[in-house]
């Protein structure tokens, strides 16, 4: 809220504010900021990170502009973003947006490139680290770049309709594991939506709206210390 002077102007107008946030955002503060509060979790040993979960949610655009698409499943127009949390629901990893008609599965690699990344700003080691995920992203693709990166794929695996079952070795799956992510991911994108700015989508330009989630998440990292 803006406060008002003696005169009852308001002391700054809403325009100064947002030509300051897109100067910001543009510089890269936001993410920044977000990848300090990842940071300063580790530092304080408040990350619980031998299990990680992932999931994609979409938020409807009310007003077009670009990175947008027609998510069939829930039969909105919008963005889609990935994002990867400890057993705690703090953030690790928010960076990979696309149109919402884009499939999750073949999403997850450039996610997992930017998952390396922050890891390693941060100094977390992901050798031997679970990552849990949804049927959604069942692929060879995606569990061979899991192991790659020294992790350990908990994926439902998909039954793609066979009339007996697949040859090999059993995939690695916890049932148990997979029911955590209730109370992880699926809590955070709750959190997330208690910040009404980021219930739906009103800015066009998708770069402003993915500065208002960097911030969104950072301060849902920095919860701890309220």
């Amino acid at each position: 809220m803006i406060e008002k002077d003696e005169n009852g102007d308001p002391e700054i107008h809403y325009t100064s504010i947002f030509r300051r946030f897109k100067v910001w955002n543009e510089d890269g503060v936001w993410i920044k900021s977000f990848e300090a509060s990842v940071c300063l979790l580790q530092k304080r040993g408040l990350l619980e990170t031998d299990i990680l979960h992932g999931d994609g949610t979409t938020t409807a655009a009310k007003k077009g502009g670009d990175n947008i698409g027609r998510n069939g499943h829930k039969k909105i127009d919008g963005e889609k973003i990935i994002a990867i949390s400890d057993r705690c629901g703090n953030i690790i990893c928010p960076f990979i947006t696309a149109p919402g008609n884009r499939n999750e599965t073949i999403l997850l690699k450039p996610s997992l490139t930017e998952l390396s990344r922050i890891c390693k700003l941060a100094d977390i080691s992901l050798l031997g680290v679970v990552m849990s995920l949804d049927a959604g992203y069942d692929s060879r693709s995606n569990r061979k770049a899991i192991f790659n990166r020294g992790m350990i794929p908990n994926i439902k695996e998909v039954n793609r309709k066979r009339n007996s079952p697949k040859k090999g070795r059993k995939r690695i799956y916890s049932e148990e594991i997979f029911e955590e992510r209730f109370h992880t991911i699926e809590r955070t994108f709750a959190w997330e939506d208690k910040f009404k700015r980021l219930l739906f989508r009103f800015e066009r330009i998708s770069s402003h709206h993915y500065g208002l989630k960097m911030i969104a998440y950072a301060l849902i990292n920095l919860r701890h210390f309220c």
